[in-house]
């Protein structure tokens, strides 16, 4: 029987993004506690964007649309290679290419927040997302998801990293 997501240990980061001590997954996201995550955008062939909806069991989010793969950072675990293996996991592909960091954030809503480092990668590989992670997906062109922007409900760490890449505030 595998470990439950909630057991996974995380680094806690204070406001500069310093780790300060490590937690339990569930811990951390009972406490409020300050982490890192990665946010992964996925373009294909012909420069659509990969967007999916969450599963109903996500501990974050539940059922809510996203347009980045991605996840926590485990404890120790470099962001660049937390991006690869989240955006690995998601897609349901291996021999990505490395994704590219764009940009890093502090992501906090009220309640709790993590740092957030969000980055690019091209997928030409056919995709085999996830049936635990992803309960529906596609490849949308920019329009299309920017027209969506306002009819679905997106994750709310998601929309602020995307609304930070369109606007150009790297």
């Amino acid at each position: 029987m595998s470990a439950s997501p909630a057991d996974e240990i995380l680094d806690v980061v204070d406001e500069r993004d310093q780790v300060v001590g490590q937690a339990r997954r569930g811990e951390v996201y009972a406490g409020g506690l300050r982490h890192r995550c990665v946010f992964v955008l996925v373009r294909n062939a012909v420069d659509e964007i990969f967007v999916h909806r969450r599963t109903a069991s996500k501990l974050v989010f539940p059922s809510l649309y996203d347009m980045f793969v991605g996840g926590v950072v485990g404890a120790g675990e470099s962001y660049d290679d937390a991006a690869l293996r989240e955006a690995e996991e998601e897609l349901g592909v291996s021999g990505l290419p490395r994704p590219v960091p764009l940009f890093r954030f502090l992501y906090e809503d009220g309640e709790r927040g993590w740092w957030s480092a969000v980055y690019e990668v091209r997928c030409e590989l056919p995709v085999n997302p996830q049936a635990e992670e992803v309960a529906w997906h596609g490849f949308l062109p920019e329009a299309e998801l920017a027209g969506r922007l306002g009819s679905w409900e997106w994750t709310p760490d998601g929309l602020a990293a995307y609304e930070r890449l369109r606007a150009g505030r790297i």
